[in-house]
């Protein structure tokens, strides 16, 4: 017998063996593979941060991305060592302290046999639950960097709320971020006492016993320490709870009313008070053993929370202020008034007594001559299809669907524009990644015509149009890389020398070849190393980014091309307006965008729905802002993005904004002062349609200043629906429009909106007109970074509720029912053309409200387009129908309007059919129009004759109609035969045909 190491009958050493080995571990395959997987994912999330550095430093915007990510990383990392560091300790303190005995009963068996379960898992236990919870906190805290940044870099408003006398910052910039620490602080607190609990329960420090509950010494002590630290914080709570009254939405108007004041803010304090008292008796008990009084002062504690924080405001409000609800709320009701108006810029609107006639007396528009030539006719959101048929030229081009309204200054006079840019269009290009990524790249040229004038045969007046482009707005960069319909990513550049692969524009003349062209400029990253290029690979899911031999050492990406999308990326502390409009700049197309400051913590302010304030006709189902809520709001900035190159210029616009101010502090080499602006710029900057549509939706209320009137809703607006839309219930759009207001010195750019009396829900509205406001939208003034004084100016015209002046649906209800309209729009309507009503204008003109609205015909063909035919005009009670602006004014004016517009050298010049046809039978449509306008005439002789009660009369002019509509059939048909022989049925030209050329276009 041999002896072992330990004696002779020591257990032999186990041989190691191959099934021993196996069983040790994983294998080194799964080793290796695990690693590469780990390598692999971990070099995706890097090349994704690489790609977006590149991405900001092309911009010249690096310092955006490098602050924002490390205070992302700073909250991360300071809420996971708080929240992780804490359990940890908890966790370890209640381990340390557990008591040493031997089990005494079987409960205490079963966690001795769950103890020793755990224990082999134990450390990692210790570690990862702190661990785990630490990075879900750091996760969280992450989404309040913005916060976390205002609040160190936060700027004075210079003025104090009315209640506890700070200013407005403290509430903006300072609460918000305290209320995050002190939630924060106390689901650490939280979290870290129930793990602590936990463990003490596990390792015996707390048992169930026949008697009662036992703890031991170590874990009263800790329990006291969570208690006090969770009332301490509670405390703090509940006083941060007294400014946030401020901001309370609970009460029939915003802020803090009379029962706040008198009754929530004072027990608010003396819960403060009181959760200090019993924190400090939790702490004492600990050390001294006596737990009678924490307890008796918790229990009091809770009953003060529910009389004095719940029955006491109660009664306050039930027996004081409901049975005198006006006087005791009157005071702060006008803070609500003014605080509001205050926080959306109402403060200041000049209220003007609008004492509207509706009589419509000849010459009555004489002295209104600034707004009436350019009352706009050509409506942006019905003639995108005209822009396609007479200016895309090939399928691979587009426009938007709705167009935008800008104006421009020629041969000194400023004219309102209807422009849009000639975007590429990515589902014409033919399939194939070379096709989509590399030669075709970009749109091509700005398309504009004037607002107020249209071709006597109804189409667009261009004074920018045609490949090359030609027109009025001089030599610019014509080619648009960067757009509201640009492809995913693009490809572009080259070695100089090199030729060029890029699709630029269709050859002049006959030719049916493409030019090319080579993209020179700093748009994009470079992919021209193979390590960018596996980079943008992993981004786009995109292997011929790597295998391409399109891809050369000069080659740049293009990528993140839509305007709003970049200000939102370089200045993610914006609200961008949802309208990113082109202008020609300075020999540049560039995207103007307007970007807000907003606040949902501004006090006393009510707040608003952006997406439902901001929703009407033209956004519905795709309201471009979010559905946050705001209390405040400003256009701080101004921004610009070219369309050739894509650089970014943010200008700080409203540089007395102190949010904007606090934002400069942090990024202080982004913006730029608006003094830098060219005069050129400044000349197509406009007042904002989404802060204006905000604006109005509060203007309806906040138009009234005082709290008694307030208090009734005795005065209260709503904006109307659209009445150009069937059975709407959408609101109709603000218009940008040249007028000059009453009380106005001269025509300005302005941004319009008509106001009826409030409308309940599911209530019937009177629309009648009661109100009219408008925003001065012109910002230059002909110098370089000098703003215009008067922009931004609202002015609300006050009409008298005892004249009923129509409102916008009455309006359009004349229009449909006036027997001359709709017998001359059934005539059109005739072989299955479509009349398409544009839209309704409200212009303040001739001591009353002029009512403005063109019609448009369009045929059922496939390459047909909308044409203007018809204007209609309301003033009053009186209709006017006319092929012109200038006679449906004379017909509603006494024959003599006195004004001058912007289509008069239309006047006696025969229309078109309005089928936008192209070609047409050109006698058949002098025919229907000229039968049109004796109908017309004829209806309108028959109405004077009844007036007279001259039946002879009436007898003739219902000769003179039937004679005319009869005409006006025969005419029709006339067209339909020569359309059914000119092409076997289908009108229009093919897809990309280049259309006939026309006068202006």
């Amino acid at each position: 017998m041999t002896s072992g190491p330990n004696g002779p009958f020591s257990r032999p050493t186990p041989r190691t063996g191959t099934r021993q080995g196996n069983r040790r571990g994983p294998s080194p395959l799964i080793a290796t593979l695990i690693v590469v997987a780990v390598l692999v994912v971990g070099f995706v999330y890097f090349s994704q941060v690489y790609a977006d550095i590149l991405w900001y430093n092309q911009l010249g915007y690096l310092e955006v991305f490098v602050k924002e990510n490390l205070t992302r990383i700073a909250m991360f990392a300071a809420a996971f060592i708080v929240m992780a560091g804490c359990v940890f300790a908890s966790i370890r303190a209640a381990y340390v302290s557990r008591p040493v005995y031997a089990p005494d009963s079987a409960l205490q068996d079963n966690l001795n046999r769950y103890q020793a379960q755990l224990e082999p898992v134990r450390k990692l236990l210790m570690i990862g639950i702190p661990v785990v919870v630490g990075g879900f906190a750091g996760t969280a805290a992450m989404s309040m960097w913005q916060q976390a940044l205002l609040f160190f870099n936060r700027r004075e408003f210079g003025q104090t709320d009315p209640e506890f006398g700070l200013d407005f910052s403290f509430y903006l910039n300072t609460l918000p971020f305290l209320g995050f620490i002190v939630g924060f602080l106390i689901s650490v607190v939280v979290i870290s006492g129930i793990a602590g609990l936990l463990t003490h329960y596990l390792y015996g420090g707390i048992r169930l016993e026949e008697k009662g509950i036992f703890t031991s010494r170590q874990a009263r002590i800790h329990i006291a320490v969570i208690a006090a630290a969770f009332l301490l914080l509670q405390a703090a709570n509940f006083w941060l709870d007294r400014f946030d009254t401020l901001l309370s939405t609970s009460g029939t108007w915003t802020g803090a009313l009379y029962t706040d004041v008198e009754a929530v803010i004072p027990t608010k304090t003396i819960l403060t008070v009181a959760s200090v008292i019993v924190a400090l008796l939790f702490i004492v008990s600990a050390f001294i053993g006596r737990w009678r009084l924490p307890i008796i002062g918790t229990a009091m504690l809770i009953i003060t929370a529910i009389v004095a924080g719940g029955v006491y405001p109660w009664i306050v409000q039930q027996y004081q202020v409901k049975p005198s609800e006006l006087s005791k709320e009157s005071p702060y009701i006008q803070r609500n008034i003014e605080l509001t108006r205050e926080a959306y810029g109402l403060d200041e609107t000049e209220v003007i007594d609008y004492k509207a006639t509706v009589e419509a007396n000849a010459r009555a528009l004489e002295k209104d001559s600034g707004t009436t030539s350019n009352i706009r006719l050509l409506d942006p959101n019905v003639v995108s299809p005209a822009f396609s048929q007479l200016q895309q030229f090939r399928q691979y081009y587009q426009f938007p669907e709705t167009l935008n309204v800008d104006r421009y200054e020629i041969d000194g006079e400023v004219q309102d524009t209807v422009i849009a840019v000639r975007e590429l269009n990515t589902e014409g290009v033919p399939s194939g990644w070379v096709n989509e990524h590399i030669l075709y790249t970009h749109g091509y040229g700005v398309v504009a015509a004037r607002g107020s004038t249209v071709q006597a045969d109804g189409k667009p007046s261009f004074m920018e149009s045609e490949i090359p482009s030609t027109g009025v707005l001089g030599t610019y960069e014509p080619r648009i890389y960067f757009g509201e319909s640009s492809p995913d990513y693009s490809v572009v550049g080259a070695p100089d020398g090199s030729a060029p692969q890029e699709i630029d524009r269709p050859q002049t003349g006959e030719s049916d070849t493409e030019s090319q062209t080579t993209f020179d400029g700093e748009g994009g990253p470079s992919v021209g190393n193979l390590f960018n290029q596996l980079v943008y690979a992993i981004k786009f899911q995109s292997t011929e980014l790597l295998l391409s031999d399109a891809i050369n050492p000069e080659s740049q990406i293009l990528y993140d091309r839509d305007p709003r999308e970049r200000v939102e990326k370089v200045a993610p502390y914006l609200t961008v307006d949802g309208n990113a409009y082109p202008a020609v700049v300075d020999g540049r197309v560039k995207w103007i965008v307007d970007g807000y400051t907003t606040s949902k913590y501004f006090p006393y302010s009510t707040q608003q729905e952006l997406q439902a304030a901001t929703t009407d006709s033209l956004t519905t189902g795709a309201a471009a802002l979010p559905a946050d809520k705001v209390n405040y709001i400003r256009n701080a900035v101004k921004a610009t993005v070219d369309a050739y190159d894509g650089s970014v210029t943010l200008y700080a616009w409203d540089d007395e904004d102190p949010l904007l101010q606090s934002w400069q502090s942090v990024f202080p080499s982004t913006l730029k002062p608006y003094s830098e602006m060219s005069a050129d710029l400044m000349a197509h900057v406009r007042y904002p349609e989404d802060q204006f549509k905000v604006q109005r939706e509060l203007m309806g209320k906040y138009h009234v200043t005082n709290a008694d009137s307030f208090y009734k809703n005795d005065d209260a607006w709503s904006v109307p629906n659209d009445p150009t839309v069937a059975n709407s219930d959408v609101k109709q759009p603000p218009y940008y429009l040249s007028l000059q207001m009453p009380g106005q010195d001269e025509t300005a750019f302005s941004l319009t909106t008509p106001f009826i009396p409030f409308v309940s829900p599911n209530g019937e509205a009177r629309n009648v007109l009661y109100g009219f406001l408008s925003a001065e939208a012109d910002a230059g003034t002909g110098e370089a970074g000098v703003k215009s004084e008067d922009y931004g100016k609202l002015r609300l015209l006050s009409l008298p509720t005892d004249t009923v002046v129509p409102g916008p649906g009455q309006a359009q209800n004349r229009f449909n029912s006036d027997p001359t309209v709709s017998n001359a729009l059934n005539l059109l309507r005739q072989g299955a053309s479509e009349v398409i009503n544009g839209n309704l204008l409200s212009l303040p003109v001739g001591g009353g409200m002029l009512y403005v609205q063109p019609v448009y015909v369009q045929s059922s063909g496939d390459a047909s387009y909308p044409t203007l035919q018809r204007v209609l005009v309301n003033f009053g009670e009186k209709v006017g129908f006319a092929p012109t602006l200038d006679e449906a004014l004379n017909q509603v004016f006494g024959g003599d309007s006195g004004a001058i517009t912007g289509d008069s050298e239309n006047v006696g010049q025969t229309p078109g059919t309005g089928t936008g046809e192209v070609p047409g039978n050109t006698t058949a449509e002098a025919d229907l129009a000229a039968a049109l306008d004796d109908a017309g005439a004829a209806i309108q002789e028959g109405q004077s004759a009844l007036a007279a009660n001259d039946f002879a009369a009436y007898g003739a002019a219902q000769d003179k109609l039937n004679q005319a509509i009869q005409r006006a059939i025969a005419a029709q048909e006339a067209m339909e035969a020569a359309a059914g022989k000119t092409d076997g049925g289908t009108t229009g030209a093919t897809e990309g045909a280049t259309p006939a050329p026309t006068e202006g276009g």
